[in-house]
């Protein structure tokens, strides 16, 4: 059984893998205070509710955009399930082309995504991430990456008017019934998400148009749902499209892990605890 780890900026989310056939999914806090034992407590009670054991897990692949937590996540994966994981960096085989000035400055998770929506779509398309920040991958026929936009997320701005204008509640970012509203509260609503939506709509009108031709596309992250709904150009919805390119990347560099293994580089399967 393979665990998948991305570690965003606001969510962790898990999954085990049996094969391509994604058994069970976790969506946890980020908390840079946490140590590996504090996350390893938690992994053994989330396997736990879930009927399952820690020594199902036969490999670990981790992706993330908090240096940070990288470390403690590696010792966690050690400790408790006495392996080294695969982390997600320079290095890693992807089978895609980074039509990119700097690859090494491309994060880790936005790399996941566009395989991950190649796996499941094909291409050409756009893969948009709404998190906390929501970035815009473009992904040709051959799953290559070609670049993209990234913008601030819908929570960091609603935070943001938040924390500066002091008159200003924070709010709960649900779509009202009108644009035209009656009080603050909704008229906030309304021009965050609806304002987000613009945002989204016009940034894929201008790709389609540099890219000179029709793309689906592809969106994920918390609030892809309710976007979605608003937005008259996102094609689908795809929750687990990071576990999906975790699990696509662990394939592609499988035999890269067995030789780490045997030369006892990371990627190695502890024989004890350290």
């Amino acid at each position: 059984m393979l665990l998948v780890f991305d570690i965003g900026n606001s969510n962790i989310v898990m999954g085990t893998y049996e094969g391509k056939r994604l058994l069970k999914h976790w969506r946890i806090s980020t908390d840079r205070q946490k140590t590996g034992d504090e996350y390893g407590m938690l992994m053994n009670d989330l396997f736990r509710y879930q009927g399952i054991s820690m020594t199902d897990i036969k490999a670990i692949i981790i992706s993330s955009v908090v240096p940070p937590l990288v470390v403690p996540m590696v010792k966690m994966c050690e400790r408790y399930f006495h392996i080294r994981p695969l982390v997600v960096g320079p290095g890693i085989k992807t089978g895609i082309r980074l039509n990119y000035e700097n690859p090494r400055s491309i994060g880790a998770d936005r790399i996941v995504n566009v395989v991950g929506a190649y796996e499941q779509y094909g291409g050409p398309l756009i893969v948009i991430d709404i998190g906390t920040a929501t970035t815009f991958d473009v992904v040709d026929e051959n799953g290559d990456f070609l670049g993209g936009v990234i913008a601030p997320g819908i929570g960091t701005s609603a935070d943001a008017l938040f924390q500066s204008a002091a008159q200003l509640p924070r709010i709960e970012l649900v779509p009202p019934k009108h644009v035209i509203c009656r009080n603050t509260i909704q008229g906030m609503q309304a021009g965050i998400i609806y304002g987000y939506v613009g945002q989204i709509d016009e940034i894929v009108r201008r790709i389609k148009k540099e890219m000179g031709r029709d793309m689906e596309v592809v969106a994920t992250g918390g609030l892809a749902r309710m976007i979605t709904k608003e937005s008259a150009t996102i094609n689908h919805v795809d929750h687990f499209l990071t576990l999906t390119g975790l699990q696509a990347l662990y394939e592609r560099n499988a035999d890269k892990t067995h030789e780490l293994l045997n030369r006892g580089e990371p990627g190695r399967r502890g024989e004890e605890d350290e």
